[in-house]
């Protein structure tokens, strides 16, 4: 019953973070929260709580048509720990930090100007891409720490 919990739980908080990280999340918010000063640390966390309800909004009917059994320290700590994981990762500066120490910088500059091998138009200009290395990595940040609230919610 527990693995089948936590398919659910992660299933239903993988569909919440897409909705609140692309849908929910203004432009305000996504322009400002890895900034400095105060006012972008209010536009983080004005996201993360966004974000956080959009996943709650979620994650309660597909608890309750499918009469899981859930507690409240679970959910608490799940979305506690995934709150806090999503608001360390979107103030930009820190995932940096975390790709250079692991040898990710040229990898995070993927689909920017700063990448060495950048596209660029007939003219010599950036091209648009269709995605970043930063963005994959603070997706796949996210993920890893989706299946970690999953697993709490669904065990605690």
């Amino acid at each position: 019953m527990a693995a089948a919990t936590f398919a659910a739980v992660f299933v239903a908080l993988y569909i919440g973070h897409s909705v609140g990280d692309h849908w929910v999340q203004t432009s305000c918010q996504a322009a400002a929260k890895g900034g400095s000063g105060w006012s972008a640390r209010l536009a983080c966390g004005k996201h993360v709580l966004g974000l956080t309800l959009t996943k709650a909004l979620v994650l309660a009917p597909v608890a309750l048509a499918l009469d899981l059994t859930l507690s409240a320290a679970g959910l608490l700590l799940g979305f506690g720990i995934d709150a806090a994981t999503h608001y360390w990762a979107d103030r930009r500066t820190t995932l940096a930090k975390l790709a250079a120490v692991c040898g990710k910088t040229e990898f995070l500059t993927l689909g920017t100007p700063a990448h060495p091998l950048h596209p660029v138009t007939a003219e010599g200009k950036p091209a648009a891409t269709l995605g970043t290395g930063a963005y994959a990595l603070d997706q796949s940040w996210h993920y890893l720490w989706l299946g970690v609230a999953s697993l709490i919610i669904a065990t605690v």
